[in-house]
């Protein structure tokens, strides 16, 4: 894992290029993806362990997002290349974000993971308040910094509290050391449900989202909402019993508040608050499967924390390019996009019906898992996960026919191309989202 570290480290150095940094920073990523994907570690135990970084299966597959998704906010990210708006700090932002995130997931004891989760919110505030789109940048940015900090307070004490009862806080080392306290497990797992985020907790993120730059939106729907995920998945095998007592709240907030978001997506007119609704809807269900403490739960979760980075992300991309032409996200004026843009339809709706998990993408084959999970647990959720599925598929269908169809806006009167990098940025959003189903069984292997 320190090869990667190093890799990244000495990649700063070149974000002081003037000519060529941003292209070679962008090259070196996607060859970080093929030197990582060549030491897939399948044995289900730590690999590549040096110092207090380690690999397995799990933390693979969320690191190699993150390589994928920085590579592609460098190609979504031209326009600020092109106007040389501080583009070499930009891309410095990047690589840092990139290492807090690498040094986040491979992290195996949980002191250095604390301190890296942390860590990535520095890079991702800066990104927001320097190169967002609107005034309210810097109170979207306060949202963000004071939900996720006054949550991940009480990590640090429960953590160290851990640290002091049993003598380690190392991943893969609890041989059944156990938390029994109330207060501990409510501790140990708010920062990651506000991360996530939870239904009651979840307003930084659309906000976040709406005013955050292109890149911005990517790596948040894409890798940091992802971060909460992971967490809880790490610290539920020290709180067996606690989860057992008291999960079925968790469980009942994320199953209603994620059939409440999804009304609240059908009235939507902005594009981007639309898909960051979205991602809200899809992460209460990751929660709840997660929740219930199965097999098909935690590797349901996984799937779709993959197939949600790589869909979410995808949709971002498109709502910029609409922006970066017509000046608005507002569905009232972006409308028949397929007069103005015929040839973007087709991605539109590939993305839009991956967003409802249609096949054949990898999130069809993640509701199922939690779907199962959930049902298992409980059969009367199944109301709920009905309301979430039909209501999901209709804010996909809004989004998609109310961008594509319609009147054209008097404002927009000219038929408009696209660029041959955009169609490469959808594509690498899109392939592998569904063509990872093919490879699906993978991701079972992470329990």
């Amino acid at each position: 894992m320190l090869k990667f570290i190093m890799m990244l480290v000495f990649m700063i150095p070149l974000c002081f290029l003037n000519n060529i940094s941003w292209w070679t920073v962008q090259f070196l990523f996607f060859l970080m993806v093929c030197l990582f994907m060549m030491s897939l570690n399948l044995g289900g135990g730590i690999e590549m362990f040096s110092y207090i970084w380690g690999c397995d299966l799990l933390s693979y597959g969320l690191i190699l997002l993150s390589f994928w998704i920085c590579g592609l906010m460098l190609l979504a990210s031209t326009s600020i290349y092109d106007l040389s708006y501080y583009s070499n700090l930009f891309i410095f932002m990047i690589i840092f974000l990139m290492l807090m995130l690498l040094c986040a997931f491979s992290s195996v004891d949980m002191l250095s993971f604390y301190i890296f989760f942390e860590g990535s919110l520095i890079p991702t505030l800066l990104l927001i308040l320097g190169w967002g789109y609107q005034p309210e940048r810097v109170q979207a940015g306060m949202y963000l910094i004071f939900y996720t900090l006054m949550a991940s307070l009480p990590l640090l004490i429960g953590l160290l509290s851990f640290y002091g009862e049993n003598g380690t806080i190392y991943l893969y080392g609890f041989w059944g050391d156990e938390v029994i306290s109330l207060y501990m497990y409510m501790g140990m797992i708010v920062a990651f449900l506000v991360k996530m985020p939870m239904f009651m907790v979840h307003l930084w993120l659309p906000k976040a989202h709406v005013e955050a730059p292109i890149s911005g939106s990517m790596v948040l729907a894409g890798v940091l909402l992802k971060l909460g995920g992971y967490g809880l998945m790490r610290v539920f095998s020290i709180m067996i019993s606690c989860c057992l007592k008291y999960n079925f709240i968790w469980i009942s907030i994320s199953l209603i508040g994620g059939f409440l978001v999804s009304l609240i997506c059908l009235r939507q007119v902005d594009l981007k608050s639309l898909i960051a609704y979205s991602s809200v809807v899809h992460m209460g269900m990751v929660l709840g499967g997660l929740m219930t403490l199965n097999s098909w739960g935690f590797c349901g979760c996984y799937m779709m924390m993959v197939g949600h980075g790589l869909c979410s992300s995808g949709l971002f991309c498109l709502a910029n390019i609409v922006y970066e032409r017509l000046g608005s996200r507002s569905l009232l004026i972006n409308k028949g996009l397929m007069c103005l843009m015929p040839s973007l339809t087709l991605w539109w709706f590939l993305l839009s019906s991956s967003n409802m998990a249609a096949p054949p993408s990898l999130n069809l084959l993640a509701e199922i898992s939690l779907i199962n999970s959930l049902l298992s647990w409980n059969w009367l959720s199944m109301f709920m996960i009905a309301f979430m599925s039909f209501f999901g598929a209709s804010y996909s269908l809004y989004l998609f026919s109310y961008s594509q169809h319609g009147m054209v806006s008097s404002g927009s009167f000219s038929y408009i191309m696209n660029s041959f990098r955009e169609y490469m940025l959808l594509f690498l959003h899109w392939f592998p989202l569904n063509v990872l189903i093919i490879s699906g069984d993978y991701f079972f292997y992470c329990i």
